[in-house]
């Protein structure tokens, strides 16, 4: 099952591909230990001394670095992050390598993750099943008689991964943050969002038609004679599309109080009496569920229209088509090829699929990913990187408090509350205190399909159980390999996973205006989510309420319009326009971040001598460090998705939009008042 939104704000949701692809290479070849990656942190040599700071920053911090690393044709982007990645993917490889080959003398923790991995790098076998590991769930999609088995069948789905006509989940209340509740909301669709059921433009036209044709060639690998194959995959877009109608787009999606809206199971269970909400909750076996949060009523009632409007047969095409696209990346070559021709190259552009230990990896890291986290953290991180780190992070929650206390707009009775919530915020750093137990998961050698199965309805079961109970305040949404950072709201934490402590990010052998800039900004973003558009209607203690004056709260308002309205302006390579709205809580928390980095770094150096490093000063490679860390290309397909579906801004404009907003970066690089980098009076400062 598709996991619910969170409202976690992280800060860069990674890959940009919709959905993971394993490839289809020689398991030689794929068996081999991999190069390791070199190591890459700050260097000068990224620079490009052609360009003009003052006039695109971004092109002087990474124009060498993008020139010499073109993108690999497996990728849709590349950049310092996937750099990162790949080096993460290297030690686990060497892990999961390590557990395979001490086989049974392995504890059973190393035994469950050889099992995992060696089932999914085990492409004979997946060769010869072919389509066969869909067979069992089909047979039972098939052997549906009436439309009132479709609630019990659904949730069987759910438990698998598959995303069908709904999601459903568990997530602490926004009103009362010290309760988890159920949580069922819109789901079932095959494109990226729903406005890619109804973008009237060429490309969407476009796209539409070729994922149409997509689902056509999977119905055909399924055995369906080319006639059937076509109507099927008509049916499967009529219905997604009646499903995409009364759905919320990605924008609507950040506002808490759009996708809030506590009822009664009862209540819940009438907005669709065409499919029975009381038998789906038994048949998901959820623990006594007296409310529940429907994130979107509208969509209920569109999914009850749904399911009263098409007959059964429909309904049954439909269902084996999302059951076959969860499956696909997993399957055998044909399924894989498919899957990538339309998720890959046309949605991303990417021109080739990444080896398959790769996606081993990946699957196995998704999978069973802190019983792989807990090797990863005893292997790679030791304690000098966390005490650093979070002496990095008090001195940042300092320089917030001073930002906040000084602000002029802001009234005495706000600027306490802000403090209350930033005094209350937990850190968490590197990893979980206490890793979580997979032992009552069966994991099979040779049974990928099933393996990924019995995971995810472990994990579907892990969740619904949380219903009811204490809210654990200790857990992590994230893998410790991860590289990306998260805030939750409803927890009112930060989270830095072990992943993304490493060059660039955070480098022990650099000098702390670089590690300012780089993680430092990141530390700085996280905290700003506290307090970005989105984060800001969250109380201390985690609940959605209105802790603002009315005029302050306008006058906040005036500052994030301020910033929607210049990132709005910027484009990809295609020349689509970057959503101002959609991408606002990031650029607020990088805006806000990055100038709260540079306040403690001013104040780590007070009263220390100023020494110059390369030709730069402390303040130049401050900004250098937060330039470096997004050096990056993508191929315009990458771009165009990224602007309609992510709420993060391209590279280009993280690095340029943030620093033209800071009249500190004009005065460290002496930028005349005219320059591009320069916004002036127009400049937007929200923090």
């Amino acid at each position: 099952m598709k996991p619910l939104r969170t409202l976690a704000a992280a800060l860069l949701l990674l890959p940009l591909a919709v959905s993971p692809t394993l490839a289809q290479k020689p398991a030689s070849l794929d068996a081999a230990t991999p190069v390791p990656p070199r190591v890459v942190g700050f260097s000068i040599s990224s620079l490009d001394p052609s360009a003009n700071a003052c006039t695109d920053f971004f092109q002087f911090a990474c124009g060498n670095w993008v020139k010499a690393n073109p993108i690999p044709n497996d990728r849709a982007r590349w950049g310092t992050f996937e750099e990162l990645a790949d080096r993460n993917r290297n030690t686990l490889k060497s892990i999961l390598d390590a557990t395979v080959a001490a086989g049974p003398k392995g504890n059973a923790q190393d035994q469950m993750l050889a099992s995992f991995y060696g089932s999914c790098m085990d492409e004979p076998a997946l060769a010869k099943a072919d389509g066969a590991p869909l067979k069992p769930v089909l047979a039972r999609i098939a052997a549906l008689s009436s439309k009132n088995g479709l609630p019990a069948l659904v949730a069987e789905l759910h438990s698998y991964g598959v995303s069908a006509l709904f999601s459903f989940g568990a997530l602490q209340d926004f009103k009362d943050a010290t309760r988890v509740l159920a949580v069922a909301g819109q789901g079932g669709l095959g494109l990226p969002d729903r406005d890619y059921y109804f973008r009237d433009d060429a490309k969407s036209k476009e796209q539409r038609d070729q994922y149409v044709a997509h689902v056509t060639k999977m119905f055909g690998l399924l055995g369906d004679s080319p006639v059937a194959a076509k109507k099927n995959a008509a049916t499967a877009m009529t219905i997604e599309t009646a499903l995409a109608k009364n759905a919320l787009d990605t924008t609507s999606q950040r506002d808490p109080n759009k996708i809030y809206h506590l009822m009664k199971t009862s209540e819940f269970a009438a907005l669709s009496p065409a499919f029975d909400a009381h038998a789906y909750l038994r048949a998901i076996k959820a623990p006594p569920v007296a409310e529940i949060n429907v994130t979107e009523p509208d969509f209920a009632r569109g999914m009850n229209a749904v399911i009263a409007g098409q007959t059964l047969d429909d309904l049954k095409a439909y269902l084996r088509w999302q059951t076959t696209h969860a499956a696909a990346p997993f399957l055998s070559a044909a399924f894989v090829s498919e899957n990538f021709d339309f998720y890959g190259k046309t949605l991303t552009g990417a021109k080739e699929l990444l080896p398959r230990w790769k996606r081993c990896v990946d699957a196995t890291d998704e999978a069973i990913g802190e019983a792989l986290g807990a090797a990863y953290v005893a292997k790679t991180f030791g304690p000098e990187g966390r005490a650093r780190m979070s002496a990095m992070v008090k001195g940042l929650e300092g320089a917030l408090s001073s930002d906040i206390r000084s602000l002029p707009w802001m009234s005495e009775t706000t600027k306490q509350k802000a403090l209350e919530k930033l005094n209350a915020i937990a850190n968490k750093v590197g990893y979980p205190d206490k890793f979580r137990d997979y032992s009552s998961v069966t994991i099979k050698a040779g049974d990928l399909i099933g393996n990924l199965q019995r995971t995810s309805a472990f994990e579907v079961s892990r969740q619904l159980a949380k219903i009811g109970k204490p809210v654990d305040r200790a857990e992590w949404t994230m893998t410790p390999p991860t590289v990306n950072a998260y805030y939750n709201p409803l927890l009112n934490s930060i989270n830095f996973p072990v992943g993304i402590l490493q060059p660039p990010f955070f480098d022990l052998r650099m000098d702390d205006a670089v590690n300012y800039g780089g993680i430092g900004g990141v530390i700085g973003h996280e905290m700003t989510h506290g307090f970005d558009d989105e984060g800001s209607q969250f109380a201390a203690n985690g609940n959605l309420s209105n802790w603002w004056t009315d005029q302050d709260k306008a006058e906040f308002e005036k500052r994030t319009t301020c910033v929607a309205d210049q990132y709005g302006e910027y484009t990809a390579l295609d020349g689509t326009k970057q959503n101002g709205r959609l991408t606002l809580g990031e650029n607020v928390a990088d805006n806000g971040g990055l100038r709260i980095a540079y306040m403690a770094l001013m104040e780590s150096l007070k009263d220390k001598p100023v020494t110059s490093k390369d030709g730069f000063t402390p303040e130049q490679r401050f900004f250098l460090g937060w330039g470096q860390v997004w050096c990056a290309s993508a191929r315009s397909e990458a771009e165009r998705l990224q602007v309609q579906t992510n709420p993060h801004s391209l590279p280009r404009y993280r690095v340029n939009g943030t620093v033209s907003n800071m009249p500190e970066f004009a005065k460290a690089f002496s930028c005349p008042a005219t320059s591009p980098m320069v916004r002036g009076d127009k400049a937007c400062r929200p923090w």
